[in-house]
């Protein structure tokens, strides 16, 4: 029998995001998200209302790509983005590997000093889940203004040197995470690459008895207006 995959295609995961209109006053008072980088996950934005714009920095320079409704824009892993919020800028996100750009493969661009260990960063990253809404948004709101901190660093920086050390630090600091992102990618991304290969391969020998198996899935969104690295987000647990 066919191994079946009843995950979202090709093993991604979505969310709804409502992109922060906190403005950083240390930025000229621009309203957006926490800039950060993905280590192993390409990351999708379909862009739902409002407009706004996307900054990235890779080892090709910095670039800022306009959003507005109707946008589709994505980037590769070691793409450090920021989102901006011009006017009421809202994405659906599409992501990798079952989600896991929002399940840990994600380093903000914190100062040098918060990226030396797992326990320094995430004394200053993590958002206590049974903490009133107030105390969530001042968290997030303060590790957004600390990652800009070092952003601009990144951004001012004269030569590869700063861009390097920091995707060096990100590295070591998620290594303790690979198994488990490992296991994730194995019962998605191919799990669900396996699964076509094997209905190729039948159906090349007349074989086509997996689709007796056919199905059909819908959910609501599991949690609405967490709040994100980038935004408020309604995410999906049966997606990630």
């Amino acid at each position: 029998m066919v191994s079946g995959f009843s995950g979202l295609p090709g093993g991604v995961a979505v969310s709804h995001l409502s992109v922060y209109d906190w403005p950083a006053e240390a930025d000229g008072g621009v309203c957006g998200g926490t800039p950060h980088m993905h280590l192993t996950c390409s990351e999708g934005y379909v862009v739902t209302g409002g407009h706004g714009a996307v900054q990235t920095l890779t080892t090709s320079g910095y670039e800022v790509t306009p959003l507005a409704a109707g946008t589709v824009a994505w980037f590769t892993p070691g793409t450090i983005h920021r989102l901006v919020n011009e006017d009421d800028l809202r994405i659906t996100v599409l992501m990798q590997n079952s989600g896991l750009p929002e399940a840990g493969d994600a380093v903000l661009t914190l100062p040098p000093q918060y990226l030396t260990d797992p326990e320094t960063y995430a004394s200053v990253t993590v958002i206590p889940a049974d903490a009133p809404e107030a105390e969530q948004e001042r968290v997030a709101r303060a590790r957004r203004d600390l990652a800009l901190e070092g952003y601009r660093a990144l951004r001012d920086a004269d030569g590869p040197e700063a861009l390097a050390a920091f995707h060096r630090a990100a590295a070591a600091l998620v290594r303790p995470r690979l198994a488990e992102w490992r296991e994730r990618w194995e019962r998605g991304a191919r799990a669900a690459a396996s699964a076509t290969g094997e209905q190729l391969d039948r159906l090349e020998q007349g074989d086509f008895s997996h689709l007796a198996d056919a199905g059909v899935r819908a959910e609501q969104p599991s949690a609405y207006g967490k709040f994100g690295m980038c935004g408020r987000l309604d995410v999906y647990k049966g997606t990630v």
